[in-house]
């Protein structure tokens, strides 16, 4: 039978528990990178991934006392399933997948969220990628929305992974290059929908041709539209869209969005809310630990009795 609590005892309780949660986050990262190369096989692992594995990482905003509108950085790793025929769905853009377009599900989801910098980030990213088993994963891939940070720190913590800039924030920028530059509805659908077929087909290198050739408004406020040469230019080789298929690779990032509303902004962005930034770090660790399914293991370690 359950006992009541006030709401300040749970209050310190929590707090008290993310505090723990913090502690040994940053202890875990410290006793990873004091690791050489011989010892990284004794990494405790937590819900190892063997065969498929991604990494997803990106940013949200929460409201921090004093100091405004922060973000928080964040970290998903999931296990990669790929589905029977009879489990398929659509493709990105309707059309249903080929017999050689394997289906997949992204399952099996890990977190780890921060209020941090991207130094700081890449400790925590290599941490729950370490944990997850990815050093000797089979198959790992990244989905992001090809920030510089994101590219650099998974670089840096994981140089084997395959790195994809995420389709829907591709096929973003070319709509926006489109709606600026193109008048005419039925034009400008025509000659996305062309760019689109390209980059699906993993020839970004035709956008890269079309878009060099195109005369940009320099009047834009978008910044966008005229950085879109320089961005496929640059990511060109992150966007080979086609063999991501044939291999089984995601090419979208929602792990780490959807993951950013569900740890984040559902208990941390309420209407009305602001937090410290001491508190809202700790409320952050453990939230990483609840939506990992990690609490009861993580609160006996951080309970354990000497």
């Amino acid at each position: 039978m359950g006992s009541s609590m006030s709401r300040d005892s749970l209050r310190r309780l929590t707090e008290g528990w993310g505090q723990d949660c913090v502690g040994q986050r940053e202890a875990q990262v410290a006793g990873l990178y004091a690791l050489d190369a011989a010892d990284e096989k004794a990494i405790p692992l937590v819900d190892p991934i063997q065969q498929q594995a991604n990494l997803a990482t990106d940013g949200g905003m929460m409201l921090v006392r004093g100091e405004g509108w922060k973000e928080v950085k964040m970290v998903t790793v999931s296990a990669v399933r790929r589905r029977g025929k009879d489990e398929r769905g659509r493709l990105p853009d309707g059309r249903r997948y080929a017999p050689w377009e394997p289906a997949i599900t992204l399952e099996r989801h890990s977190y780890q969220a921060a209020l941090c910098d991207a130094d700081e980030m890449e400790g925590f990213q290599y941490l729950e990628g370490c944990r997850r088993g990815l050093l000797s994963c089979q198959q790992v891939s990244a989905v992001g929305d090809a920030a510089r940070w994101i590219e650099r720190v998974t670089e840096t913590n994981f140089p084997h992974v395959t790195q994809i800039v995420d389709w829907f924030h591709a096929a973003e920028r070319l709509w926006l290059v489109g709606k600026n530059c193109i008048s005419g509805e039925r034009e400008r659908k025509r000659w996305v929908q062309k760019r689109l077929d390209d980059l699906w087909a993993g020839q970004p290198e035709e956008v890269v041709t079309e878009l060099a050739q195109m005369n940009l408004p320099q009047h834009t406020d978008e910044a966008q539209v005229l950085q879109a040469p320089g961005y496929f230019t640059r990511h060109k080789e992150r966007m080979r869209y086609h063999q991501y298929r044939v291999k089984g690779y995601p090419i979208g990032s929602g792990t780490v969005e959807s993951g950013i509303n569900i740890v984040v902004h559902h208990r941390l962005k309420r209407q009305g809310r602001g937090w410290t930034r001491s508190n809202g770090q700790r409320m952050l660790a453990a939230l990483s630990e609840l939506h990992s399914g990690r609490f009861a293991s993580t609160w006996r370690r951080t309970h354990a009795v000497a």
